[in-house]
This record gives structure tokens, sequence and C-alpha cells, in this order.
């Protein structure tokens, strides 16, 4: 398995940015006869958090979902950083590619060792 980072262009600063996941949602709930204490903390999947991207970078992010997914997956490492997952060699190169001709220099991958 090879992970990448992801990394789009900033829409306010134009320098390259990552997501991470600094605190997991806390969910709850209104009842309208009684009242519920009960909460859920949920990390946001990778696709999740991607399109929380929305208008913080200048890619479409829905469009960025499409291309890894032809070659990859999106993943939170460690319940906290953005990394996409190829299987292959040939499978990076190939979604490196398909990021440059979509997006240009707004999104590009940073291979990490693990």
């Amino acid at each position: 398995m090879i992970r990448s980072r992801l990394w789009f262009k900033c829409a306010a600063m134009h320098d390259p940015v990552s997501p991470i996941l600094v605190k997991p949602a806390i969910i709850g709930w209104d009842a309208k006869e009684r009242r519920v204490d009960l909460t859920i903390e949920r990390a946001f999947k990778g696709e999740e958090l991607v399109l929380r991207m929305k208008g913080w970078v200048t890619a479409d992010v829905k469009k960025v979902i499409e291309v890894v997914k032809r070659h990859g997956y999106l993943k939170l490492l460690d319940e906290r950083e953005l990394v996409v997952e190829v299987e292959t060699e040939e499978g990076l190169r190939d979604l490196e590619q398909e990021l440059r001709e979509n997006f240009e220099d707004e999104v590009n991958l940073e291979r990490i060792q693990t």
C-alpha cells in the first residue's frame, strides 16, 4: 500500500494546504418531549473531510474525490491526517498524472513513508 498526502491550493493565500482532523465531530440530539443527554464523537471519513474544504480551496472538491476514487482511496491516517492510498506504483503515477491534467497545480500528492 502506497500512501501520499493530498495537498490543495488555498483559495485565500494560494499556498499548499492539507486538511487535518483536529477534533472529531460531536453529534447529539434534541428531543421534543424529553431531554436527551447522549452524544457521540465520530471522526470524518476521508471523503467527508475533503467535502468540507469546498470554498476554502481552489479545486472542485467533488471532482477531486471522483479522480482519487478511480485510482485509490481517501483515508484519515491515525484519525487525523488526510492521505490517499493506492495499491501500486503504476496506480500512483496514473493518479498523479490525472490530477495534473484536471487541476494543474491546484492539487498534488506528496508520498509519505509509513
